[in-house]
């Protein structure tokens, strides 16, 4: 090999060199009209309480940016003809292909907004986040989501409703119940320490209470534990083998913006069966909040308001007061809870 021929091999790898150090460099450029997902195919939605575990898929296809990109995604039913000005999460997840859902969660979600036991015309879409690191053009984690939307879909949905337990002397009216109809009910109910109380099966006009800790036919009231006291509890009841518990289940809201800054007890908000929802109207000051479970760290939620997740980031907000409304969209296990937000300032 002659002398220039070696020195034109040396040169060649040098620009390989360079090319390929201003390429790791190079930022993503994302397409002038991104191709939105689509929502391919939809299962049967005729919904049958004795296929309650059973698992219906949807399927569908990613966002395309341009570049391969992750992207959180959410599957939402709206009454026809409504452009989803209410609409209802089915699924919320990071893939569009393949997106299973639970026959009893996928009924849980449609009954916050449609009839049970009837058919309604309900519109489909399925929804992608992109969150873009302005003025970079990288993807981040804390900078503004672009959304992109599927096409709609027109099906008929027909929820099944549940056997219930309605709640006896508690002070107002709530019921827990069975979504598979097989004698387990449950549900979040508001207790008062002053109320003990029964529950009646309306079917059969039972009355059930406790017996030692059991669960027993005309037993006696129930009595709410005086710790943690008053508040929200997640109750089950099981007819068949006769038990019963009573798990707090508060949540609340704690932080620097909170009455209490970030000290317990938390703000407390409500449950609504409707919407699935826990809401609270307060009073805040310039700070920070967050979202927590029963006073504690080991379960709590932070981030953005379409993608809150365990020990996410504070969520700032200026002094006002505000209605702030809560969905939770996986909340077990501990450390692994999910969920999205809404806070509308009132003043």
């Amino acid at each position: 090999m002659n002398k220039h021929f070696k020195i034109l091999l040396v040169f060649i790898g040098l620009i390989g060199l360079f090319t390929s150090c201003e390429n790791d460099g190079m930022k993503v450029v994302m397409l002038d009209n991104p191709i939105a997902p689509t929502l391919t195919t939809v299962p049967d939605l005729t919904l049958q309480r004795t296929a309650g575990n059973d698992t219906l898929t949807f399927n569908g296809t990613a966002v395309d940016p341009g570049f391969q990109a992750s992207a959180n995604y959410f599957l939402e039913a709206c009454a026809s003809g409504t452009d989803f000005a209410d609409p209802v999460t089915l699924f919320s997840g990071v893939q569009a292909d393949v997106m299973k859902v639970k026959v009893s969660d996928l009924n849980t979600a449609l009954l916050k907004k449609f009839p049970a036991d009837a058919t309604t015309s309900v519109d489909l879409r399925l929804r992608a986040n992109l969150v873009v690191d302005a003025g970079t053009g990288a993807l981040g984690t804390t900078s503004k989501p672009l959304t992109y939307i599927s096409d709609v879909k027109t099906v008929n949905v027909t929820p099944y409703g549940y056997p219930r337990l309605n709640l006896v002397n508690s002070g107002i009216d709530q019921k827990i119940e069975s979504v598979l109809g097989d004698g387990v009910y449950s549900g979040f109910v508001k207790l008062n320490v002053n109320n003990p109380f029964t529950l009646s099966d309306p079917d059969t006009n039972t009355s059930y209470g406790d017996a030692g800790g059991a669960l027993a036919v005309d037993g006696n009231p129930i009595a709410v534990p005086s710790d943690p006291g008053s508040g929200w509890y997640e109750m089950t009841a099981d007819v068949n083998a006769l038990t019963y518990k009573l798990d707090p289940y508060m949540i609340g809201l704690v932080g620097s913006a909170t009455p209490n800054g970030w000290d317990a007890p938390d703000q407390k908000m409500d449950y609504d069966a409707k919407t699935g929802t826990w809401n609270i109207t307060i009073d805040l000051v310039d700070g920070d909040i967050k979202f927590r479970l029963n006073d504690g760290w080991a379960w709590n939620l932070g981030g953005t308001p379409d993608n809150l997740v365990h020990n996410g980031d504070n969520i700032p907000v200026t002094a006002g007061n505000y209605t702030i409304s809560l969905t939770i969209t996986n909340a077990t296990p501990v450390g692994s809870e999910t969920g999205t937000y809404t806070i509308v300032k009132n003043n």
